[in-house]
């Protein structure tokens, strides 16, 4: 099982760069890096509300599962 970050996707809809975002929610662009890029092994869901907030979405606009 997987799951897939859809970040970039929902950025560039808002026409949004990852700098922006990382400093609305108040982590390192590094950090948003590695989220976006699906290799982190875990996500704060303070993190993951911040950044619902920022972009005015559900958590499923980013996360989706896929299937191996």
């Amino acid at each position: 099982m997987s799951i897939v970050v859809n970040l970039d996707i929902v950025l560039s809809e808002r026409n949004l760069k990852s700098k922006e975002l990382a400093e609305m929610i108040g982590i390192t662009e590094a950090n948003l890096s590695i989220l976006k890029s699906g290799k982190a092994k875990a996500i704060r869901f303070s993190t993951l509300e911040a950044i619902c907030k920022a972009l005015d979405c559900q958590p499923a606009a980013i996360l989706a599962y896929q299937a191996k």
